[in-house]
Formats: C-alpha cells, structure tokens, sequence
C-alpha cells in the first residue's frame, strides 16, 4: 500500500504561525497530521463525501468509478512524518480529523465547479510544474 501523512492546509497554516512566533530558531519542526492513509483510503474517502454531496445523476457510488493504474517508476511507497517536537515544545496538534479536512476540501472544489475546475478543464489553467528550478 502507498501510505501518505494527511493534513489540512489550514492547520498546516497555523503551525507554520506557531513555529514562527514561538519556535526556537534554528529548531526542526515536522508538520504532520498524524492521519495516514493510503491512496486508495483516500480516494474512497473522497467517493463517499461525493456520494453525500453531489450523488451521481446516473446513479450509483462515485467508487463504482475507480480504476486502477500502475505505479510510476520509482515511486515512494510511504511519506509519513514524526510531529511529536511541534506537539511537545510548542502544543500545536491539528484541528481537523482527516474526514473533517478531507470533507471541507471536497466541498470547496465542489463549490468552485463553475470557476477553477472549469478553467483547468478548458486548459486554461496554469499546469506548470512548481518547484523544479530552472532546467
């Protein structure tokens, strides 16, 4: 299984706040949700949210829908990550579970179907790769 660490962009936010104000400098602070779950978790997790919030017009489940593909070359099986300093020294746990931030996230992506989903689906969007450098 393909295991990730999972959290929610707002509680991410916050504990980059929290390491700025009150972490030591110099310090190494891991920011992790202690929510792992594999990808298939995750892409059932996200089905049964769709199931909830935007049921098939067609009917039946959104996991119905699931292919399976395989892996990429090379690819890590697990990213997960010890928080326990940031928990420790600075008191900072997550505020969200991951079906709370996984529910929020669907919802906001469902809402946005007339703007940002569409732009990408046009191919407007920016598809460009963030954080390779120059080549």
């Amino acid at each position: 299984d393909n295991v990730r660490d999972w959290l929610f962009v707002e509680d991410h936010a916050r504990a980059l706040v929290e390491i700025l104000q009150n972490g030591m400098v110099g310090r190494t602070y891991n920011v992790g949700g202690n929510a792992e779950r594999s990808n298939l978790d995750v892409v059932q997790e996200v089905c049964a949210v769709l199931d909830e919030i935007r049921p098939r017009q067609k009917g039946g489940r959104y996991a119905d829908l699931i292919e399976f593909v395989t892996d990429r070359p090379g690819h890590d099986y697990r990213y997960a990550i010890d928080n326990s300093r940031i928990v420790s020294e600075l008191n900072w746990k997550p505020l969200e579970s991951f079906s709370s931030g996984i529910r929020k996230t669907v919802t906001w992506y469902v809402d946005q179907q007339s703007n940002w989903i569409k732009t990408v689906l046009a191919g407007k969007g920016d598809e460009a790769r963030r954080g390779l450098g120059a080549t």
